[in-house]
């Protein structure tokens, strides 16, 4: 099976990761979309507890879409290419694909290992709104169809909205917000 990976924080989940697995579905050969959250960021950015954005991800229902916790079993220290390794052991048949926002490319290069990454899995980029497709790594693929709708929905608005106490609707599935507000999340 070709596989998606859809890596991220995760913090919070949002439409727009749930529009990004659905259009990679569509527009491309992938055939199910892992969301993978990280253990830990690679940059050291802090979130909220990896708990947490476990039982967020898990209250996300998308056909084609499922949850990965194989960074967090294994306690990776956010650097993909430490996952690689466990992908081939324990999938061995299956084919992998890294999907990254535009917004990524700009800090590619400050992946740990990332030339050696790019000549060990394919990436496919997805644009995001205000985020031009640049730099383009050799090996990366940009996600293209006249029907693809760009956005700018990021964790960091979803979290900036909810610490000014301005509606999340419209930019989470309700279980999520409902979730966030039991757990008094983002709200410090």
């Amino acid at each position: 099976m070709h596989i998606g990976i859809l890596g991220a924080a995760f913090n919070p989940p949002h439409i727009g990761h749930m529009l990004i697995a659905q259009q990679v579905l569509d527009f491309s050969d992938i055939e199910r979309i892992w969301w993978l959250p990280v253990y830990k960021h690679t940059f050291d950015k802090s979130l909220v507890d990896v708990v947490d954005r476990v039982a967020m991800l898990s209250l996300l229902k998308m056909l084609g879409a499922q949850l990965s916790t194989l960074e967090i079993d294994n306690r990776l220290d956010g650097n993909t290419i430490n996952l690689l390794p466990i992908l081939r052991q324990q999938f061995p048949n299956d084919h992998f694909t890294f999907i990254i926002g535009s917004d990524n490319l700009p800090t590619f290069h400050k992946w740990g290992k990332w030339q050696e990454l790019l000549r060990q899995l394919p990436f496919l980029v997805v644009e995001r709104a205000g985020y031009p497709l640049k730099p383009l790594y050799q090996d990366m693929k940009i996600l293209e169809h006249p029907l693809f709708i760009t956005t700018n929905i990021s964790s960091t608005l979803v979290r900036a909205r909810i610490k000014t106490n301005l509606s999340i609707d419209h930019l989470v599935t309700g279980e999520v917000r409902d979730y966030i507000e039991a757990h008094k999340l983002y709200a410090k």
